[in-house]
């Protein structure tokens, strides 16, 4: 039985989302999602909960201050690339630049170390680790052991709990940990983001508690501009725009009076990895 679990936040702006930059319209105003940063930053404190904020490092570069304040509430600070595009669109070189430049700029922003990193959409290409061991990361967030969703994700993996990211790809750098995204055991949808939007709190909460029993902590994921109510923007689908707002802050409000202990996912690969899964790899 785990009693421990992660909210994980991928930390970025509504603008940098790709189904605001396929619109056909845009915003007047920018900076939507830091509303949403400061409400978790809030809402984590009043429950004694700790958190892993996957960053991308140009809101860190454009906003210090609110990155910095994520760093001194005691959040982890961890990569989410530098500008949120996908990787699998980008060249072997740029790849690096994004998960190298995130990283510097992230540790000097906050003065803190940067260890973890989660990808955009959760798409990794077959240099993901290589790049990763390369630019200075130990442990990775990329992994999502969803049934595949048509045009999304997902049908790749089978990872559920902390692992050598050699569990993902065999010729991955020893040294690197993977530590998966949570799904419904049984459905295998993830028990967050958009599937917390659609399903609700109470299914988020089943599938916490059915992990747990297996002993797994779960790892859940959420995003700032989730939390705010979002400019109607020409071209941006419909289901983004459903049930955020104050109807996710309530439902991460619940998730959070749940009888877990919530942690960085750095603290979870740690204990990982001090009971011996994977240690031979590390």
């Amino acid at each position: 039985m785990s009693s421990r679990a992660v909210l994980s936040i991928d930390f970025e702006l509504f603008s940098q989302t790709p189904a605001y930059r396929s619109a056909s319209g845009e915003m007047d105003e920018s900076g939507f999602g830091l509303d949403g940063g400061r409400f978790l930053r809030r809402t984590l404190a009043d429950a004694d909960a700790s958190a892993t904020c996957f960053v991308v490092s140009s809101v860190a570069e454009e906003y210090p201050e609110e990155v910095q304040a994520l760093a001194d509430a005691g959040f982890e600070i961890g990569s989410h690339t530098h500008s949120h595009r996908l990787l699998s669109e980008l060249s072997a070189s740029e790849r690096r630049e994004e998960l190298g430049r995130s990283r510097e700029l992230l540790a000097d922003v906050t003065g803190a170390d940067v260890a973890g990193f989660r990808a955009p959409a959760f798409d990794i290409t077959a240099d993901h680790f290589d790049l990763l061991a390369e630019t200075g990361y130990s442990y990775d967030s990329s992994v999502v052991a969803s049934r595949a969703i048509p045009g999304w994700y997902g049908g790749e993996y089978d990872l559920d709990r902390p692992a050598p990211a050699t569990d993902v790809d065999p010729d991955a750098p020893d040294r690197l940990l993977e530590l998966p995204a949570s799904v419904m055991p049984g459905v295998r949808l993830p028990l967050t983001g958009t599937w917390l939007r659609f399903f609700g709190p109470r299914y988020t909460i089943l599938g916490m508690k059915l992990l747990a029993r297996r002993g797994i902590a779960p790892v859940l994921y959420v995003h700032p501009w989730e939390f705010v109510d979002l400019p109607e923007v020409e071209g941006v689908p419909s289901r983004v725009y459903y049930h955020t707002g104050e109807w996710m802050q309530r439902a991460v409000e619940r998730i959070l009076a749940q009888d877990f202990e919530f942690t960085t996912a750095r603290t979870v690969v740690e204990d990982a990895l001090a009971e011996g899964n994977g240690g031979e790899h590390a």
